[in-house]
C-alpha cells in the first residue's frame, strides 16, 4: 500500500517555484525589502517538498484570480520551530 500523491496536481493548489538567486535579488530591489520582511512558509509544508525547497529559498506562488487574473506571491522558506 504505497499510494502517492502529487499535492501540486491537486487542483486547489497554486504553482509554486523556486526563485533563482538573481530574481530574489530583482524582487528585493523592487520592493525595497529584505529576505526577512518576506511572508513565511515552513519547510516541511507539503508543496515545498514536493519541488524540493529548503530552508533559505524564496518561492514563487502563482494563483490564478478573478479580478488580476493571475496573482504572484513570494514566500521565504524556514524551518518550522520546535514545539
Amino acid at each position: 500500500m504505497g499510494t502517492t500523491l502529487d499535492v501540486l496536481n491537486h487542483e486547489m493548489v497554486p504553482d509554486h517555484q523556486i526563485m533563482g538567486e538573481e530574481e530574489v535579488a530583482d524582487l528585493l530591489a523592487t520592493y525595497h525589502i529584505t529576505l526577512e520582511q518576506l511572508p513565511k512558509i515552513y519547510h516541511d509544508d507539503p508543496a515545498v517538498k514536493t519541488i524540493g525547497g529548503e530552508v533559505g529559498n524564496v518561492i514563487r506562488i502563482i494563483r490564478d484570480s478573478r479580478t488580476a487574473g493571475r496573482a504572484e506571491a513570494y514566500r521565504l522558506v524556514v524551518k518550522r520551530p520546535k514545539k
